[in-house]
């Protein structure tokens, strides 16, 4: 559990430092208060599941999300190290996508434009948000999740 916190908040300082550049994109939502929160419902697809995360400031949810690749980023090698991208989703959100490569295989192909396929669990922050543990938890505390590009499933 530890260790997993531990990881957890590597990737979340990681994505800080890297979010902590000047804001590029549409604004923040933050003016507008959180809507009533309710269960996602089979009808909503994931680009709005993750729409409705980012306006609520939401955190602590799995999601999927499918999209392109719009950036590859350096590692993470602070910690347990990270695979990190970001990717466009069809709405025109980005999320950032940090991928421990300690627990999971790199995905070495990966270029911008590809698209991609990821479940893992959602954190807000004013850049469209992350997604982290998307590989397996080998002691079963945590839901596992995934990545899938060109066919193959990385976890």
């Amino acid at each position: 559990m530890k260790r997993a916190l531990l990881a957890a908040g590597v990737a979340l300082a990681a994505a800080a430092a890297y979010w902590a550049q000047p804001e590029r994109g549409p604004p923040v939502a933050a003016d507008y208060p959180p809507a009533a929160r309710a269960p996602a419902t089979p009808a909503q697809t994931p680009d709005r599941v993750l729409a409705r995360a980012f306006e609520e400031r939401s955190s602590d949810l799995q999601v999927m999300a499918d999209g392109v690749v719009v950036k590859t980023l350096p590692d993470d090698e602070r910690g347990s190290r990270h695979q990190r991208f970001i990717v466009e989703l069809a709405s025109g959100q980005t999320v950032l996508v940090a991928h421990n490569i300690d627990l999971a295989g790199r995905i070495e192909a990966l270029r911008s434009g590809d698209r991609v396929s990821v479940y893992g669990e959602y954190e807000w922050n004013p850049r469209g948000g992350v997604i982290h543990w998307t590989h397996r938890d080998a002691r079963g505390t945590h839901v596992s999740g995934w990545i899938k590009h060109q066919g193959s499933t990385y976890q």
